[in-house]
């Protein structure tokens, strides 16, 4: 018997020379799905909001909070790009609660593209925030002797990032469908909760790596106010 790989995707059609797989049908889906929702959540946005703006809101003030906390930055730039990839992730994890419908992040490719997007935002909030001299050299902190050294961690935490992901949700959709598969469907409500546990919790994990990254790349434009001040007062 041939056992299917966990890195390939079943492709459902072709658009010429370029295969379409399945999980990237899935991102679309739910990449139409986010933007038609929040066009309607927020076509009519008032003063005086309503249960839904108010709780919407929430959710960009906890988000916002989250920013600031972790990065010690203000979080206006960067909620966008935050707030999108968490909700994102957030949605793709617990689309696996669909009957026949695999999360497009336990596929390698939409993992490593995430995984490219924070990689490509770090670069640019940092050469923003430092100018692309200071940025450089921010690569030969604390010594110029680590610059080989820092250059290597820049790439190798965007590929732990996409490693991570697709490890624990692959191996999440593989213990689902093992149980399942020897309980029936004895236990689906367990299994639900769990699922979107564990989704939420990937989500957010990725979140909040994106912006230590981020962070770590702006650090030296935004000191901490925390720090202690050395000057002596006359």
């Amino acid at each position: 018997m041939k056992f299917a790989s966990p890195l390939e995707s079943h492709i459902l059609f072709t658009i010429g020379p370029v295969p379409i797989s399945q999980p990237v049908v899935t991102t679309w889906g739910i990449m139409a799905v986010l933007t038609i929702g929040c066009w309607l959540l927020t076509r009519r946005l008032g003063l005086r909001p309503t249960r839904t703006q108010a709780a919407l809101e929430l959710v960009v003030e906890v988000i916002a909070r989250q920013i600031r906390e972790t990065m010690d930055a203000e979080p206006r730039p960067y909620l966008p790009l935050i707030g999108t990839l968490f909700i994102f992730l957030l949605v793709a994890n617990w689309s696996s609660l669909l009957p026949g419908v695999e999360p497009p992040t336990a596929a390698l490719e939409t993992d490593a593209a995430l995984a490219l997007i924070v990689f490509g935002a770090t670069l640019w909030f940092g050469v923003r925030a430092l100018g692309a001299r200071g940025y450089l050299r921010s690569f030969a902190q604390p010594s110029i002797l680590l610059v080989p050294l820092n250059l290597v961690e820049l790439f190798t935490r965007s590929f732990s990032l996409m490693v991570r992901l697709f490890g624990n949700v692959m191996s999440d959709v593989f213990m689902i469908g093992v149980v399942l598969s020897l309980a029936g469907l004895l236990v689906p409500i367990p299994l639900m909760a769990l699922e979107m546990l564990t989704g939420a919790v990937q989500a957010y994990i990725f979140g909040a790596l994106a912006m230590v990254f981020i962070g770590s790349a702006i650090s030296e434009a935004n000191p901490s106010p925390k720090a202690p001040n050395h000057e002596v007062s006359s």
